[in-house]
């Protein structure tokens, strides 16, 4: 990771010359000079382990039992918030479910498709540990997703701490004219201004380059949110002439987001740490700059063809693929050139479909048999060079 290594760089050169600067008196004694070497040795393993990204992800797998205490890899700031809101972490827990869901939607014809880890506190396992395009997407629709659950429920009425969008009064007016504030706007600004503080209070507990990128990454997560904000309104007037309307300020559906920030993910910009540790440098001068709504990550991602504990990936061995497909979900591409299995099996369709008034649609079962197309395993020997 070039951005770490230098952060870690410079924390290590100021680790030996705040050391050697300071000259030691004749009275100190050599378990003293050696207890300082320890200190120093032991804030060097500090920085270059890895963070454990168990975090409040784990909220969705708890559903129903959020308990503060039993959440791992929660900072003190998010466990308080967490104890002093119940009523937000259970919108928060199932706004989890469904960025998940819509990660794995998003990825579904790829190597890396999102998977998850069944009761596994973090969630995604190693393969997040990797600064890649990969984390950077993950934290964005994580923040995207907290965003969208706390205004969706602030708007229903489950929170106590939240209402509808109060500056929304009065009258307004848009190309189509005026109109008058009514219904219950979303309260967008409210869910952004709660997932910034309970999302970023863990990445502000550390200074290194990882965290400055998650924070990054969560920021365009929640703006993008807040892009597809949409004006729905309601005509008033005689046959519905629209004499008069009644607007309010609505989310659109949580898909957009997804489809925007996946095409975020593809134009993601490679960076580095600047000097002064405080922003981003791009890491390649012959691309563009990266803006506050682009994606960023430090290291390339692995190819996920094989299992590789070590990285996180599962590798594409059984999995589905489209065999006249030539893109990345097809044979060739998701199985890495080791070929593929095909196996017939039957399914039931619906058939023979037809209108019946009023007013359904009645339709037969009808059983066909398909090729189903699974990827290979790799050989043994190439497995276990992996593994």
């Amino acid at each position: 990771m070039l951005g770490l290594n230098r952060i870690v760089s410079l924390r290590s050169s100021r680790v030996r010359s705040s050391g050697s600067s300071s000259k030691l008196s004749d009275s100190r004694t050599p378990s003293c000079q050696s207890s300082r070497i320890y200190c120093a040795c032991l804030l060097l393993l500090l920085l270059l382990t890895p963070r454990a990204d168990s975090s409040w992800w784990y909220i969705g797998a708890l559903g129903a039992r959020v308990i503060c205490d039993n959440i791992p890899g929660l900072v003190n700031k998010q466990r308080h918030l967490c104890q002093r809101y119940p009523d937000i972490m259970q919108a928060i827990g199932e706004g989890t479910k469904e960025w998940i869901r819509e990660c794995q939607h998003q990825f579904r014809h790829h190597r890396w498709n999102c998977s998850t880890l069944d009761r596994d506190h973090t969630v995604f396992g190693r393969v997040l540990l990797r600064s890649s395009r990969e984390a950077a997407f993950v934290y964005a629709i994580s923040s995207a997703g907290v965003v969208y659950a706390l205004t969706r429920a602030c708007s229903q009425g489950e929170l106590k701490n939240c209402n509808c969008d109060p500056h929304k009064r009065g009258r307004s007016q848009d190309d189509r004219g005026e109109f008058d504030w009514g219904g219950c706007s979303d309260n967008i600004n409210y869910g952004i201004k709660f997932a910034k503080t309970f999302i970023d209070a863990r990445e502000r507990t550390v200074r290194d380059a990882r965290a400055l990128m998650n924070l990054h990454n969560n920021r365009c997560g929640r703006t993008a949110v807040k892009r597809f904000m949409k004006l729905e309104c309601k005509c008033h007037g005689l046959s519905g002439s629209c004499t008069l309307r009644t607007c309010w300020m609505a989310m659109s559906d949580f898909r957009k987001t997804g489809d925007y920030l996946r095409r975020k993910y593809n134009g993601a910009i490679e960076v580095t740490m600047n000097q002064d540790g405080t922003g981003f440098a791009v890491a390649n001068k012959a691309f563009r700059k990266a803006t506050k709504n682009d994606l960023v990550y430090f290291e390339n991602s692995p190819d996920y063809c094989l299992q590789d504990k070590s990285a996180g990936s599962l590798g594409t061995a059984g999995r589905i693929c489209n065999k006249t497909s030539r893109g990345t979900d097809g044979c060739e591409v998701m199985c890495c050139g080791r070929g593929y299995d095909t196996t017939r099996v039957k399914q039931i369709t619906k058939c023979e479909c037809k209108f019946k008034w009023c007013c359904a649609v009645e339709c037969k079962d009808c059983e066909e048999s398909v090729d189903v197309h699974t990827c290979k395993a790799p050989k043994r020997a190439e497995w276990l060079d992996q593994t």
